[in-house]
């Protein structure tokens, strides 16, 4: 089975938070839903660069702004019920391979590998964040191909 990564396309994932990262951990706590925000184009290889926000129930901070998914969306995506955000301030960035599902991603449903897809305009404010951020300096990212202690 193979997975195209596509922008708004939500994926259950081992998201890592930063923090975590540089204390040493490889891996996320638990999977969790993360949206996918950008897709590069493919390279020679096929491989794409993703980056990935994580979908939480935790509710934003002042420091800590994210979007709202709306209740219909949590719906259709096949959440709980409870209120959930896309957080903007981190993300996770990997090399997606052609023909390959990335390691740290797990079936969304049974037989599934996705929840589906985010609607553009959410998928649209969530990239304004991450980018927003990201120029500023303060985006605070994890790239999952490289050890984010140096080594």
């Amino acid at each position: 089975m193979t997975l195209t990564p596509k922008v708004g396309l939500v994926v259950r994932y081992d998201f890592l938070w930063k923090d975590e990262a540089l204390s040493g951990q490889e891996h996320g706590r638990k999977d969790r839903p993360c949206a996918i925000i950008l897709a590069t184009s493919e390279n020679k290889d096929g491989s794409r660069e993703v980056i990935l926000c994580p979908i939480t129930h935790t509710p934003p901070s002042k420091d800590q702004p994210a979007v709202e998914v709306p209740p219909k969306v949590a719906a259709h995506l096949g959440f709980d019920g409870e209120p959930c955000w896309i957080k903007t301030h981190q993300v996770n960035t990997l090399i997606w391979e052609r023909g390959r599902i990335p390691f740290g991603i797990s079936e969304a449903r049974k037989g599934d590998w996705s929840f589906g897809m985010l609607p553009q305009q959410l998928t649209k404010r969530a990239f304004d964040q991450v980018r927003f951020y990201a120029q500023r300096r303060v985006l605070r990212n994890v790239n999952r191909d490289k050890d984010e202690r140096g080594r």
